[in-house]
């Protein structure tokens, strides 16, 4: 819980001063915490879903904490206008389009938060099915984002 707390006070001064940024800064800082992300999902997918003889519940857990973090911490904040053009670390991926989807992105955020926050405490609970399944639908919230309003490389 310290963890996740700690991340979510970083995340929420790093997304206070993004607002604040120009457009590459934003970019910059929601790409890092999508790069952030996936370290953590690759975590869990290697341990509960890939290799379930190498699970650690420690380690699943960690991941899980810091995932729910960022999926609580308002990055629909770092999406400002101008920002799906740019270069943050790379090129932006956002397709123009986000800015006249947002009642179908906000529902897909609710979602991913849903689904952040239930695999926290499924993981908790240890039980490798179970976090697989969740882990699973997690992977589905982040793809139907991806679909909407992401460009593919």
């Amino acid at each position: 819980m310290k963890t996740q707390l700690a991340i979510a006070l970083a995340l929420g001064a790093v997304t206070t001063a993004a607002l604040a940024g120009p457009i590459e800064e934003q970019i910059r800082f929601r790409q890092s915490a999508y790069s952030f992300l996936g370290w953590n999902t690759a975590k869990i997918k290697a341990q509960a879903a890939d290799h379930p003889e190498t699970f650690n519940k420690d380690q699943v857990i960690a991941a899980a904490n810091a995932i729910a973090a960022v999926a609580n911490s308002n990055l629909l904040e770092l999406y400002g206008p101008g920002t799906d053009q740019g270069t943050g670390w790379k090129p932006t991926r956002l397709k123009p389009e986000y800015f006249q989807k947002q009642a179908e992105v906000k529902e897909l955020e609710a979602t991913f938060i849903k689904e952040a926050n239930e695999l926290q405490k499924v993981a908790e609970d240890g039980d490798v099915g179970e976090i697989k399944a969740q882990f699973g639908k997690l992977s589905a919230s982040c793809k139907g984002c991806h679909d909407l309003v992401r460009v593919r490389e």
